[in-house]
C-alpha cells in the first residue's frame, strides 16, 4: 500500500515539475513542443500568434481563389480573358509562398531556417513583381490596341525575370556560406537589403508601366490598370517602410535583434494581403465575369416610333387590300371638285375637307360584297357622308 502511494506521489511530482517548467518557458504551449516553435503559441510574445493567424487566413483565401479560377476555367470564352489565366495562377503561387514564408520568420532561426529565409525572400517577391510587370504590359497593350499578348508570352516573360533573382540569391549563398565558410545566420541587415536590389528594380518598372495603362482609347481595360497601379504603389510604400525600419529604425531604438524578425514577418503578411485585395480578387472577378451579349435587344433603350399628328379635318389615307373601282373614283373626284370650298369658322383660313352632298358613297365592305360593282343608293339615304 505504501509502495503504490509512493509511485503515485512520484508521478504527480514529475507531471507538476514538467508543467511548471513549461509554464516558465512558454505559456500557452504544450509539453512536447520543440523550443524553436515556441513563438507560434507563446502568449508572452503575442505578435507571433497574431501574425500567424493573419498569414493563415491569407493562405486560405489564396487557395480559395485558385480553386474558383480552376473551376470557372472551362466557362471562360473570351480570348483576352482566358489568355492570362496561367499568369494568375503563377501570381497566386507567389502570394501563397509569401504567406508560408511568414512562419519561417516566426519560429526560432537555425541554419536551415536562415537558408530558407535568405533564398526565398527575394525569389518569391521577384515572382510576384514579375507577374505584376507582365500584367502591366498586357493591360497597356489592351488599352492602346485592344489586343494583348498571348498567355505563353506573359508566363515566359515572368519566369525569365524570376530566373535572374534565383541566380542572384544562389550566388549570394554560395559566396557567403560555401566560399567564406560563414554561418548561414551570420549576415548583416545591409547585406540582406543589397541582395534585393533586383526586386526593387522590378517593382519600380511595374509601377512605371502601370501609369501608362490609364492612357488609351479602349476604356474598358482601364479599371484593370487602376487596380494594378494601386497594387504597385502600396507595395512601394510597404518596401520603403520595412527597409527604413529594418536598416535604421530598429538600431535607433536599440531593438535590432528583437524586432528584426517581426518586421520582416509583418512585411510578408502586409504585402500578401495587398496582392490579394488590390490585384488578385479584381483580376479573377474580371476574368470569370461573363461578357455582355452584343446582339441582345435592349427594350428600354429602343426608340419608339412616333405617330404622325393629323388634323381632325384631314383625310387619312389607309392602305387598301382590294382593287378600287375606277368609275366610282372618278365620280367621287368630280363631285368633290364641284362642292369644294372653305368652311366658315376655319382657324387661320385653313381649307377644310370638301363637303359632299347628294352623292352616294358606298362603304368599302359594300363594294366587296357586291362583287366590285357600285350598289344603288337606298331610298332612306340622306345623301350626307359622315366623317
Amino acid at each position: 500500500m505504501r509502495t503504490h502511494q509512493a509511485l503515485a506521489f512520484l508521478l504527480l511530482f514529475v507531471v507538476a515539475s514538467g508543467a511548471s517548467e513549461n509554464s516558465s518557458t512558454s505559456r500557452g504551449c504544450g509539453l512536447d513542443l520543440l523550443p524553436q516553435y515556441v513563438s507560434l503559441c507563446d502568449l508572452d510574445t503575442i505578435w507571433g500568434i497574431v501574425v500567424e493567424a493573419v498569414a493563415g487566413a491569407g493562405a486560405l483565401i489564396t487557395l480559395l481563389l485558385k480553386l474558383i479560377l480552376l473551376v470557372r476555367l472551362p466557362f471562360i470564352k473570351d480570348k483576352e480573358k482566358k489568355g492570362p489565366v496561367g499568369l494568375h495562377f503563377l501570381f497566386l503561387l507567389g502570394t501563397l509562398g509569401l504567406f508560408g514564408l511568414t512562419f519561417a520568420f516566426i519560429i526560432r532561426e537555425d541554419e536551415t531556417i536562415c537558408l530558407v529565409r535568405r533564398f526565398l525572400w527575394g525569389v518569391l517577391f521577384a515572382l510576384c513583381f514579375s507577374c505584376l510587370l507582365s500584367q502591366a504590359w498586357r493591360v497597356q497593350r489592351l488599352v492602346r490596341h485592344g489586343k494583348g499578348p498571348s498567355g505563353w508570352q506573359l508566363v515566359g516573360v515572368a519566369l525569365c525575370l524570376v530566373l535572374v533573382q534565383v541566380i542572384i540569391a544562389t550566388e549570394w549563398l554560395v559566396l557567403t556560406v560555401l566560399r567564406d565558410a560563414k554561418p548561414p545566420c551570420a549576415y548583416a541587415p545591409m547585406d540582406f537589403a543589397m541582395a534585393l536590389i533586383y526586386d526593387m528594380v522590378l517593382l519600380a518598372a511595374a509601377l512605371g508601366l502601370a501609369l501608362f495603362t490609364l492612357c488609351g482609347k479602349f476604356k474598358k481595360w482601364k479599371q484593370n490598370g487602376a487596380c494594378l497601379l494601386a497594387t504597385a504603389f502600396l507595395s512601394v510604400l510597404i518596401w520603403v517602410a520595412w527597409m527604413t525600419m529594418y536598416l535604421f529604425g530598429n538600431a535607433e531604438l536599440q531593438q535590432g535583434d528583437a524586432w528584426g524578425d517581426p518586421t520582416l514577418a509583418i512585411t510578408l503578411v502586409a504585402s500578401g494581403w495587398v496582392f490579394i485585395i488590390f490585384h488578385a480578387i479584381p483580376e479573377i472577378h474580371c476574368t470569370i465575369l461573363p461578357a455582355p451579349q452584343e446582339n441582345a435587344p435592349n427594350y428600354f433603350d429602343t426608340p419608339q416610333p412616333r405617330m404622325r399628328e393629323t388634323a381632325f379635318e384631314e383625310d387619312v389615307q389607309l392602305p387598301r387590300t382590294y382593287m378600287e373601282n375606277k368609275a366610282f373614283s372618278m365620280d367621287e373626284h368630280n363631285a368633290a371638285l364641284r362642292t369644294a370650298g372653305f368652311r366658315k369658322g376655319s382657324v387661320g383660313g385653313r381649307p377644310s375637307a370638301p363637303f359632299r352632298s347628294n352623292v352616294y358613297q358606298p362603304t368599302e365592305m359594300a363594294v366587296v360584297l357586291n362583287g366590285g360593282t357600285i350598289p344603288t343608293a337606298p331610298p332612306s339615304y340622306t345623301g350626307r357622308h359622315l366623317w
